[in-house]
């Protein structure tokens, strides 16, 4: 599946929900506790996405160093470990 996708899909669904919570709150005459809905209701969401979004770690050097030795056609011996 595209990189993009995996890793914007989280931005795509809150953009349509906030889209829709918008168009439920702020329709018919909003009143200051609607706009105080929405406004949570978007902090929420923009939070969320600060908790959850990918980043960068410092084992992706070493990832890409052993991707590099797999397509160089050098034998690897590829050792994987849990912390259970």
């Amino acid at each position: 599946m595209n990189p993009l996708v995996n890793q914007y899909s989280f931005v795509a669904i809150a953009a349509g929900f906030a889209l829709v919570a918008g168009l439920v709150l702020l329709t018919n005459k909003p009143k200051v506790k609607d706009y105080l809905a929405f406004g949570v209701i978007v902090a929420g969401l923009v939070t969320a996405w600060g908790i959850l979004h990918p980043r960068q770690t410092p084992l992706m050097d070493d990832a890409l160093k052993v991707r590099e030795l797999i397509g160089a056609g050098t034998p690897v011996l590829l050792e994987f470990q849990s912390p259970y």
